[in-house]
């Protein structure tokens, strides 16, 4: 049985979809009577509540395959306590292999990044688990979001001349699905899934028809603190931006362990920023 874990969040729901048809899939929710549309019809669903590890146990039964797709949207220490719970319980019922959604090498300097090496390191030091960890880059829709032009169709982003190795979603959650329907083929690997090409501001700009004028962090943090974003939420957005400006977040570029997951060539960032349009 393959339990597929956060299927609520844009990723779980992808892979639920590309998994329609399946025996032995389950969907893992806060929710499960309510799942998110678009869900195959009669798909099973277990309660998997991180912040309530009393659910866990019973939602790991007879579960031989987990694909655990991290809960990142909290301080570290809350995300940690997630994690570490959903991998405790997955030893405790005997899960055989946990495949992790972590986050692309390159993204160490993030403000979010301890928490997914935290969670790497934990299934490393599993006595029990297999596992194979998807670094998965940010996604193409986000820069899509970021780098979006504002009513004066100027895009003002403080990226800088940065690159994003941005990746399709959608791609992300193939490479998922992949891996989990054969995992032993993949235990003990940890997979950089980043895109072929690196875009910046001014890539964006010239695709959709918009001027690249990249303003400063400072401002960045400004609007973003004035936005609806939790308090944790604001250096997590500034420090993206800033990684992007500085270079850290271009990839090495060509084919890599994408192409390889999918057997095929990703597709390009920029046709997903411009269908988000």
């Amino acid at each position: 049985m393959l339990l597929v874990t956060g299927v609520n969040g844009g990723l779980g729901a992808l892979v639920l979809e590309r998994l329609a048809g399946r025996e032995g899939v389950v969907a893992g929710s806060r929710t499960p009577d309510r799942l998110p549309s678009g869900t195959p019809s009669g798909t099973p669903a277990r309660t998997v509540d991180f912040d309530r590890p009393q659910t866990l146990a019973e939602a790991f039964a007879g579960v031989r395959t987990v694909l655990l797709i991290s809960a990142g949207a909290a301080e570290d220490d809350v995300v940690i306590a997630r994690h570490g719970a959903a991998i405790e319980a997955a030893e405790r019922a005997g899960v055989e292999h946990v495949i992790y959604t972590s986050l692309s090498g390159d993204g160490d300097h993030l403000p979010y990044a301890l928490a997914h090496r935290w969670t790497e390191r934990r299934l490393r030091e599993s006595a029990t688990l297999r596992w194979t960890v998807l670094r998965n880059g940010l996604y193409a829709e986000f820069l899509g979001a970021i780098a979006a032009p504002g009513p004066d169709g100027v895009i003002s982003a403080p990226l800088g001349d940065g690159k994003l190795a941005a990746v399709a979603r959608a791609d992300l959650a193939e490479a998922a699905v992949n891996v989990a329907l054969a995992p032993g083929a993949h235990a003990g690997r940890t997979y950089e899934l980043v895109g072929e090409r690196a875009l910046g501001g001014a890539e964006v700009a010239e695709a959709l028809g918009a001027e690249y004028r990249p303003g400063r962090l400072a401002d960045a943090r400004t609007a973003a603190a004035a936005s609806d974003a939790l308090d944790f939420q604001v250096p997590m957005v500034v420090g993206t931006y800033s990684a992007v400006a500085h270079g850290f977040l271009a990839g090495p570029g060509g084919p890599g362990d994408l192409a390889a997951l999918l057997g095929r060539a990703p597709r390009p960032a920029l046709e997903v920023i411009a269908a988000g349009r």
